[in-house]
Protein backbone atom coordinates (compact mmCIF):
# COMPACT_ATOMS: atom_id res chain seq x y z
CA UNK A 1 0.00 0.00 0.00
CA UNK A 2 2.96 2.27 1.02
CA UNK A 3 4.36 1.59 -1.77
CA UNK A 4 1.60 3.34 -3.97
CA UNK A 5 1.50 6.57 -2.52
CA UNK A 6 5.04 7.05 -3.83
CA UNK A 7 4.19 8.23 -6.58
CA UNK A 8 1.52 10.10 -6.27
CA UNK A 9 3.73 11.70 -3.66
CA UNK A 10 6.48 12.67 -5.99
CA UNK A 11 4.00 14.27 -8.07
CA UNK A 12 2.76 16.35 -5.69
CA UNK A 13 5.93 17.53 -4.29
CA UNK A 14 6.80 17.97 -7.89
CA UNK A 15 4.01 20.36 -8.48
CA UNK A 16 4.10 22.23 -5.32
CA UNK A 17 7.81 22.30 -6.13
CA UNK A 18 6.72 24.57 -10.18
CA UNK A 19 4.32 26.57 -8.11
CA UNK A 20 6.46 27.95 -5.64
CA UNK A 21 8.85 28.62 -8.72
CA UNK A 22 6.25 31.68 -9.93
CA UNK A 23 6.09 32.54 -6.80
CA UNK A 24 9.60 33.93 -6.09
CA UNK A 25 10.93 36.83 -6.12
CA UNK A 26 14.48 36.23 -6.66
CA UNK A 27 14.82 35.67 -10.42
CA UNK A 28 18.34 34.14 -10.24
CA UNK A 29 17.24 31.79 -7.41
CA UNK A 30 13.73 30.85 -9.57
CA UNK A 31 15.83 30.39 -12.12
CA UNK A 32 18.23 27.83 -11.14
CA UNK A 33 15.20 26.29 -9.18
CA UNK A 34 13.20 25.76 -12.59
CA UNK A 35 16.60 24.17 -13.87
CA UNK A 36 16.59 21.86 -10.37
CA UNK A 37 13.08 20.90 -11.06
CA UNK A 38 13.56 20.07 -14.63
CA UNK A 39 16.17 17.58 -13.78
CA UNK A 40 14.21 16.11 -11.31
CA UNK A 41 10.74 16.10 -13.17
CA UNK A 42 13.17 14.09 -16.00
CA UNK A 43 14.39 11.84 -13.55
CA UNK A 44 11.17 11.46 -11.98
CA UNK A 45 9.61 8.11 -13.73
CA UNK A 46 5.83 9.70 -14.11
CA UNK A 47 5.33 10.08 -17.60
CA UNK A 48 3.34 13.01 -17.47
CA UNK A 49 6.08 15.17 -15.60
CA UNK A 50 8.18 13.87 -18.19
CA UNK A 51 6.16 14.91 -20.93
CA UNK A 52 6.44 18.82 -19.00
CA UNK A 53 10.07 18.93 -18.06
CA UNK A 54 10.24 18.36 -22.00
CA UNK A 55 7.95 20.83 -23.05
CA UNK A 56 9.25 23.51 -20.23
CA UNK A 57 12.38 22.80 -22.06
CA UNK A 58 11.10 24.02 -25.36
CA UNK A 59 9.74 27.16 -24.17
CA UNK A 60 12.41 27.98 -21.31
CA UNK A 61 13.17 31.09 -23.13
CA UNK A 62 9.95 32.52 -22.89
CA UNK A 63 9.03 31.48 -19.38
CA UNK A 64 12.68 33.00 -18.43
CA UNK A 65 10.69 35.97 -20.16
CA UNK A 66 7.79 35.95 -18.12
CA UNK A 67 9.89 35.65 -14.73
CA UNK A 68 11.87 38.71 -15.95
CA UNK A 69 8.98 40.70 -16.71
CA UNK A 70 6.13 39.23 -14.50
CA UNK A 71 3.68 39.12 -17.56
CA UNK A 72 1.30 36.89 -18.82
CA UNK A 73 -1.45 36.53 -21.31
CA UNK A 74 -4.42 35.65 -18.53
CA UNK A 75 -5.79 39.41 -19.37
CA UNK A 76 -5.62 38.70 -22.70
CA UNK A 77 -6.97 34.97 -22.55
CA UNK A 78 -10.01 37.02 -20.26
CA UNK A 79 -10.85 39.66 -22.75
CA UNK A 80 -10.78 37.00 -25.37
CA UNK A 81 -13.59 34.46 -23.04
CA UNK A 82 -15.42 37.65 -22.76
CA UNK A 83 -15.68 38.57 -26.20
CA UNK A 84 -16.60 34.84 -27.51
CA UNK A 85 -19.58 35.43 -25.06
CA UNK A 86 -20.69 38.71 -26.57
CA UNK A 87 -20.15 36.96 -30.01
CA UNK A 88 -23.15 34.20 -28.82
CA UNK A 89 -24.82 37.36 -27.24
CA UNK A 90 -24.89 39.06 -30.56
CA UNK A 91 -26.23 36.40 -32.64
CA UNK A 92 -28.63 37.34 -35.25
CA UNK A 93 -28.21 41.17 -35.33
CA UNK A 94 -27.62 42.25 -39.00
CA UNK A 95 -24.41 44.15 -38.97
CA UNK A 96 -21.95 43.92 -36.74
CA UNK A 97 -22.24 47.68 -35.37
CA UNK A 98 -23.94 46.15 -32.23
CA UNK A 99 -21.01 43.62 -31.65
CA UNK A 100 -18.90 46.75 -31.82
CA UNK A 101 -20.89 48.51 -29.58
CA UNK A 102 -21.15 45.90 -27.02
CA UNK A 103 -17.57 45.16 -26.97
CA UNK A 104 -16.75 48.54 -26.79
CA UNK A 105 -19.31 48.89 -23.42
CA UNK A 106 -17.80 45.79 -22.30
CA UNK A 107 -14.31 46.14 -22.17
CA UNK A 108 -13.43 49.57 -23.76
CA UNK A 109 -13.24 50.75 -20.08
CA UNK A 110 -15.58 54.20 -20.56
CA UNK A 111 -18.20 54.52 -18.51
CA UNK A 112 -20.83 56.95 -21.33
CA UNK A 113 -23.26 58.74 -19.62
CA UNK A 114 -26.48 58.40 -19.54
CA UNK A 115 -29.95 60.49 -20.01
CA UNK A 116 -31.48 61.67 -16.98
CA UNK A 117 -28.65 60.67 -14.95
CA UNK A 118 -26.38 63.13 -12.88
Amino acid sequence: MERDNKPLFRAYLLKEELRSISQEPNLELAKRTLADWLGWASRSRLPSFVKLARTIRKHRAAIHDVLDHGLSNARIEAMNAKLRLLTRLAFGFHSPAPLIALAMLKLGGSCPPLPARP
